[in-house]
């Protein structure tokens, strides 16, 4: 599309991974004025996804990080809110329980290694055994970092 002299051209571009039916990035882009912006809403991850689409997630949002919440029960996460509780109801709505609910963040510019961390209000849950907001349970802290690792491509 090339604009005429005086009107703003816009394009909505979506980028489609797997099985998904909804677009994973949407972009606003206005070719007369070399605008490129990211469209932030939430979404549900089910299948991988690069790397850069979480980088650029994350500099229109907090700057260095994104927000997720884990389902360890089902292997997806809800990304890109503003709240991890806005995550948590996402996914719950979409069928998940909320034991299978962990918040963490991504930082997608760190090495692989040091890239989550484990550190959300919805994590404490005192009469599961999880008293702080991170996450006490080895176990489920490789489980979490095992589905993040198979979501996330670099």
């Amino acid at each position: 599309m090339t604009p005429t002299a005086g009107v703003l051209g816009k394009i909505l571009c979506c980028f489609f991974w797997g099985r998904r039916k909804a677009p994973l990035l949407t972009y606003l882009i206005l070719p007369r004025h070399g605008i490129l912006c990211y469209i932030p809403g939430m979404i549900i991850i089910e299948s991988p996804v690069p790397l850069q689409d979480l980088a650029l997630m994350a500099q229109t949002g907090f700057g260095n990080l994104i927000k997720a919440v884990v389902d360890v029960q089902r292997q997806i996460m809800a990304v890109d809110g503003e709240l991890h509780a806005d995550e948590e109801a996402l996914l719950l709505e979409q069928g998940s329980r909320q034991a299978d609910l962990w918040g963490i963040n991504i930082y997608p510019d760190l090495p692989e290694g040091d890239r989550i961390e484990f550190d959300s209000m919805i994590n404490i849950r005192p009469s599961h055994g999880n008293r702080s907001r991170g996450v006490d349970d080895p176990t489920v802290r490789d489980t979490i970092v095992r589905i993040v690792d198979s979501l996330v491509v670099a």
